[in-house]
């Protein structure tokens, strides 16, 4: 068992005073419970929060962080990132990954969901780092019939072997100006066959949204609801260029739309994700970095506040409020991915991060939400599915880790 006590705690919106104990993976008590414990940890000075969801990432392109600079989407695919990926291995897509999830621990992640290639190393670096995950098998077909036939081969393999790992799965068609229609089809037959998600990049851009129409004389969302791609397992990641009938579509189909909003701007796909007409649509929100190589972050605090200064600065001072993001981050992500995470009650999973009360950028603390969502958190600890694994900062072997990545990384660009 784990004590947390002295501790202050955010509960809903609330900030309470107590102890928190955690019995295995769960929560077992909150409030003036002494119990005898394993390990105790005095919390004074800091302040238990939720952990944090980091709802679309590329984990692996930590490898690819400040290698692609000042470019539009296409360009930037086209020209850098698809030639490099073409040379990617098992190895380096492990230690990519380690590396994210000790980056995004550190910062609070308890829960990541990716979308990239060779998912077991991935699930390897996630199972060794103590973190939650959904991974996906990804996959393009180019509209070419042999291509996907090869791609969805690999898809169910990768699948198969994804089920000997502690982690939820998908499978991730990449977009449409990169998968055909059949594949698309595919996927949702995979998905239903296997119960797991899908993970799906939407309307990132202008020039998506009308190449597609031009090419099938309809909208995505609308020809997505044709084919039975839209419900409840979908997760579809930026979902910017929508108009205001298919944000409608996706929240009755039950759809998780992610706001990238940090990626969004420094891609400069020309606008924002429509959060007021999301929210009135009762479509579920999430938010995501996106991959280090379009962020060079995987800091969840971060992109907390820059989704909601995005929001505000498109649809007002009062269209975003800082509770919405830290909702968004924690307790929605939790809901959509089926895990009793992102609150902290008892009965929920024990995934809490202890935040530093008296850092110089905290202080004061008029608002604690406000002062998560915009100013410097620093995470002291982080516990996840009732194991501690940041801990005074710290994790353990990060610095040979960052060596060995280190040497791949000289390897792989020579």
């Amino acid at each position: 068992m784990i004590l947390i006590e002295n501790s202050k705690f955010l509960r809903g919106n609330e900030l309470k005073e107590g102890n928190i104990l955690i019995e295995g993976n769960k929560i077992v008590a909150i409030g003036d419970t002494k119990d005898k414990s394993d390990i105790v940890i005095d919390a004074k000075g800091l302040v238990a929060i939720p952990g944090l969801f980091n709802c679309h990432t590329h984990s692996a392109m930590t490898l690819f962080r400040g290698y692609a600079e000042d470019m539009p989407l296409q360009e930037w695919l086209e020209k850098k990132i698809w030639p490099a990926e073409m040379r990617l291995n098992e190895k380096i897509v492990y230690l990519a990954s380690k590396l994210a999830c000790v980056e995004m621990l550190k910062t609070g992640t308890v829960f990541f969901n990716d979308m990239y290639f060779f998912p077991s190393a991935t699930a390897k670096a996630v199972e060794e780092t103590g973190i939650r995950a959904c991974l996906s098998s990804a996959f393009f077909d180019f509209y070419n019939s042999d291509i996907l036939e090869a791609n969805m081969k690999r898809v169910e393999k990768e699948l198969k072997e994804l089920k000997s790992f502690r982690v939820l799965r998908a499978i991730a068609p990449h977009a449409v100006y990169t998968v055909s229609i059949e594949g698309l089809r595919r996927s949702v037959e995979v998905a239903e066959r296997e119960d797991i998600f899908i993970h799906f990049h939407l309307a990132e851009t202008e020039k998506e949204v009308v190449e597609f129409k031009k090419r099938h004389g309809k909208g995505i969302v609308k020809t997505l609801d044709e084919i039975g791609f839209l419900s409840s397992r979908l997760f579809c990641a930026h979902s910017v260029w929508l108009e205001k009938d298919e944000i409608a579509l996706l929240g009755k189909k039950g759809s998780s739309v992610i706001h990238c909003p940090t990626s969004n701007m420094k891609l400069s796909v020309g606008k924002t994700m429509n959060y007021p007409e999301m929210k009135r649509c009762n479509v579920n929100v999430l938010l995501g970095t996106d991959g280090a190589a379009s962020n060079n972050s995987l800091n969840m605090f971060s992109e907390m506040k820059f989704c909601a200064l995005l929001q505000k600065f498109y649809y007002g001072a009062d269209s975003f409020k800082a509770v919405e993001a830290f909702r968004i981050a924690t307790e929605n992500a939790g809901r959509a991915f089926r895990i009793k995470s992102g609150r902290i009650e008892e009965g929920w999973l024990a995934d809490i991060v202890l935040v530093d009360l008296g850092e110089a950028g905290f202080v004061p603390c008029h608002d604690l939400i406000a002062n998560l969502v915009y100013s410097t958190a620093t995470v002291d600890t982080v516990i996840v599915d009732g194991k501690i694994v940041v801990e005074n900062r710290y994790f353990e072997g990060e610095e040979e880790l960052v060596e060995e990545f280190s040497k791949e990384v000289e390897k792989f660009f020579t």
